[in-house]
């Protein structure tokens, strides 16, 4: 009886992976959008009289949307469980969770909304995927 080792790469991932590459996808559309948004009309977010941390409204414009095209990228590796695809998706999460506070003083509900979205999908990421990149022994 031979035993031979052969590499499988299991089938897409499902559950915190699903969850946390369809997050990345949402939330890179609304990162881009909020971008070209930011771009073009810079009345159009209400802004207390603290205003932002640093940086205009232009700035934070092409800053959000080269994010949410990096976003939806990365969404798209995690649905294709590619290991890059996780780790520059925790990177990226681990810096949004930064400039969030930035944006404290504009968006204070959002951004403590999206700071624990962020959590939640770091903790998803670092879970490991069941049967990705291991042996199998027939």
């Amino acid at each position: 009886m031979e035993t031979r080792r052969t590499e499988q790469r299991s089938t897409p991932p499902s559950g915190w992976y699903s969850f946390a590459a369809t997050m990345f996808i949402l939330v890179g559309a609304v990162n881009a959008l909020q971008g070209v948004i930011a771009l073009f009309k810079d009345d159009y977010f209400a802004v207390t009289k603290g205003g932002l941390l640093f940086l205009d409204f232009a700035a934070w414009g092409w800053f959000w949307l080269i994010v949410g095209v990096l976003d939806v990228l990365v969404g798209f590796a995690i649905l294709a469980a590619r290991t890059w695809g996780r780790v520059v998706g925790v990177i990226l999460l681990m810096l949004n969770v930064i400039v969030q506070f930035a944006f404290m003083a504009a968006f204070p509900i959002w951004s403590i909304a999206a700071i624990a979205l962020n959590i939640t999908i770091i903790s998803a990421l670092m879970k490991p995927l069941d049967g990705y990149g291991q042996a199998r022994y027939e």
